[in-house]
């Protein structure tokens, strides 16, 4: 059985659509994260974090502001190359040809569809699961890492009750001049340790700090009433791992804050309240699951109000209309925020705090192609030659 192919008109508009898309997409992400990968990094440094933790939460903070980077870069490509089309003459003359404006916007809208169907998995189950991850992560991190710099003068106690000193530091605290180091095990024997050189780094592949000491000395004593004597031991090389503690690396169960719920787990919770997690009421989970569906939703119509916008005066300045749909966009998604938080705290129905600016929205993106569209097919009859 032969695949029924797309129609020439389709595949060149999509051919058209996939080179933006993608180069806004990527600025779009680079602009959201930007901010939080500094505040992120500054956070970690100051914790003694790996990379690989560093790469492992920026990991999980992707799929957040995929959702928000989205439909932002399909409303920016669709109205770069309806305008460029537009300023070029090939809408006129698709028009000119029988061609409704409709018809050309309709692969931009199977677009958003495709992708709102993607947000439906992205919001419901993608995004819950990687927020859960990043607190976790950045939990663990602040938590149970051991920064490898200290401060000269400064007492650092450590997770076996040891207590590291260091008369000089350089290097931002990771090398150590005149180390003292004092541990006191279970059964009473007490090991002091002094060098003349130490180095702090992470231990490779381990969430653990790694002690390198150079030209020290170990006295143990071995407490009262043992049978052994004091000794001292020299020695030119000596390293140590300085553990994490255990109890710190634990972390709750995910499912205490809604947003962490998937779509699933929503409406179950929705279904039978007597479920949900004391934590989360009734009204935080009927808001977060229509919020989230409000969002998916309406990606598909955002093509239609982009082809809309970018068909106007020729001799208008394109960044005119591009401004008027970011603050479209924008009032939207805050109005949609605004439902959220008022079907979550005042228990207000959620078809008129969401969905009553859903279908405004909808109406306003359909009313405005509708008209763009009448409009281009009135003119043409008014200027067709008798």
């Amino acid at each position: 059985m032969m695949r029924k192919r797309l129609p020439t008109l389709d595949r060149y508009l999509l051919t058209q659509l996939i080179p933006p898309f993608v180069i806004a997409l990527g600025a779009v992400l680079l602009a959201l994260l930007l901010e939080r990968l500094m505040v992120l990094f500054n956070d970690l440094a100051a914790t003694g974090s790996s990379l690989a933790t560093f790469i492992g939460l920026l990991t999980d903070l992707l799929p957040h502001y995929m959702g928000l980077a989205l439909p932002a870069a399909l409303c920016v490509s669709v109205f770069q190359i309806a305008r460029r089309m537009s300023e070029n003459n090939e809408i006129d003359a698709l028009m000119a040809a029988g061609v409704s404006l409709l018809r050309i916007a309709r692969p931009f809208m199977q677009t958003g569809l495709a992708l709102g169907a993607m947000s439906v998995l992205l919001y419901g189950y993608i995004q819950p699961v990687a927020r859960y991850d990043y607190r976790a992560g950045f939990y663990f991190a602040a938590h149970t890492g051991w920064a490898p710099h200290l401060q000269a003068g400064m007492f650092a106690a450590t997770a076996d009750g040891a207590v590291l000193t260091a008369d000089a530091v350089s290097h931002r605290g990771t090398v150590l001049h005149r180390v003292f180091i004092r541990e006191q095990e279970k059964n009473g024997v007490v090991r002091i340790i002094t060098a003349k050189r130490g180095l702090l780094t992470v231990a490779p592949g381990k969430r653990a700090t790694r002690l390198d000491l150079w030209n020290g000395m170990i006295l143990t004593d071995p407490g009262p009433g043992s049978l052994h004597d004091p000794s001292q031991t020299y020695f030119a090389h000596s390293d140590r791992l300085i553990l994490p503690k255990a109890a710190a690396a634990k972390f709750r169960k995910r499912g205490m804050d809604q947003r962490e719920l998937t779509l699933l787990e929503l409406v179950k919770y929705l279904c039978h309240p007597s479920s949900t997690p004391p934590d989360i009421g009734q009204n935080d989970v009927r808001a977060e699951l229509n919020f989230r569906l409000a969002r998916a939703l309406a990606i598909p119509f955002i093509p239609a109000l982009a082809v809309a916008l970018a068909m106007g005066a020729k001799r208008r300045r394109p960044v005119v209309g591009l401004i008027a749909l970011a603050l479209v966009l924008v009032g939207f998604d805050h109005l949609l925020q605004f439902g959220n938080g008022l079907v979550s705290q005042r228990g207000i129905s959620a078809l008129l705090a969401i969905w009553m600016p859903e279908l405004i929205f909808c109406a306003i993106c359909v009313s405005a192609i509708h008209r763009r569209s009448r409009g281009s097919w009135l003119r043409r009859r008014l200027v067709r030659p008798t």
